[in-house]
């Protein structure tokens, strides 16, 4: 009899721990964010491509260091700098079903039928570097950086020189993204109300040499300025071969005054040695504060978080704001 009751009591000690177990699993399974739950995270991450810029490859590599193996995460990646293509690889990833969808979009239009889509299937989006205009009960949060302001403070920059005249060659990034609105926006308001001269506005879509061709054209046309206003720092890089090879002087105490965005490394060092005059900075790193969202290590106060930026003078920029805020090497 006693051995019987010790046999019972045995069985029933198996079955609680066996039960006691699955409670576990149970209580940790689908749960992709925080705890102590190890399942992997699947992130599909839609983006520009790396090759577009310094600002972006910076960015990638951000996006894939965070959302690594190691980190808990199975990445998932999409990148080209059409917007119909973007959404495609978007869709693609809904269906394979993707924990969270991460979107930097190429242009601010055409998202709501996908987001949609994300939310019905329970997949929580992020957006990151851009804003696109959906409504914000599609997507978790947005964080990005204000593109306005970056071209404000651009502007007011511009303004503060004092120039008896400005006649500005307007090189323009992608048209449609949130960085060529908010960038050109400011600078359209002076074109509006006639402070500023608009000598040419186009978009060389990021790309350098497209830029050094807008720039040669302007030269070759006969017609003057004596400010360019580009963009990104490779349409910059590009407008200023243009100037060198036609014997333009740039930069401090030269004929035409040479603004980028982005701070690349490189960049800096021209504004430093005095053959740039500005650079907006514009932060690529936003990849830890969503995988912090997505783990619940922090919350979201509002739906648009905001990177803090400045722009930096050549007359005023220091070693260390290079090694501070510069990208790459």
């Amino acid at each position: 009899m006693k051995r019987f009751k010790a046999l019972v009591l045995a069985g029933v000690l198996a079955m609680s721990l066996v039960f006691g177990a699955c409670g576990s699993d149970a209580g940790t399974a689908g749960k992709p964010a925080g705890g102590n739950s190890n399942k992997v995270i699947k992130v599909g991450v839609v983006n520009n491509p790396p090759s577009e810029s310094g600002y972006r490859e910076a960015n990638v590599k951000d996006m894939e260091a965070v959302f690594s193996k190691e980190n808990g995460y199975e990445l998932h990646t999409f990148y080209n700098i059409k917007n119909d293509e973007q959404l495609q690889a978007a869709q693609g990833f809904i269906t394979e079903g993707v924990d969270y969808l991460l979107i930097s979009a190429a242009e601010t239009t055409g998202w709501d039928e996908v987001l949609k889509k994300a939310k019905e299937a329970g997949i929580k989006v992020y957006l990151f570097d851009r804003m696109i205009d959906v409504d914000e009960s599609l997507y978790e949060a947005a964080v990005v950086s204000d593109m306005s302001k970056e071209g404000e403070t651009a502007v007011n920059w511009l303004l503060a020189q004092n120039l008896s005249e400005y006649k500005v060659v307007h090189i323009q990034g992608a048209m449609g993204s949130d960085a060529q609105i908010g960038r050109t926006g400011a600078l359209d308001a002076q074109f509006n109300s006639g402070k500023m001269k608009k000598v040419v506005q186009q978009t060389a879509t990021w790309d350098e040499a497209e830029a050094k061709k807008i720039v040669e054209s302007v030269i070759n046309s006969g017609e003057d300025f004596n400010v360019i206003y580009a963009e990104n720092d490779g349409m910059a890089k590009g407008a200023v071969a243009a100037l060198d090879e036609a014997g333009i002087t740039h930069g401090v105490n030269g004929k035409v005054i040479v603004m980028g965005f982005d701070c690349n490394k490189w960049a800096l060092r021209e504004l430093k040695a005095g053959a740039w005059n500005y650079d907006g900075q514009c932060s690529p790193f936003q990849a830890k504060i969503i995988s912090d969202l997505i783990k619940g290590v922090t919350t979201a106060s509002s739906k648009k978080i905001i990177n803090e930026e400045k722009g930096f003078d050549a007359k005023e920029l220091t070693d260390d704001d290079i090694n501070t805020y510069g990208l790459g090497e």
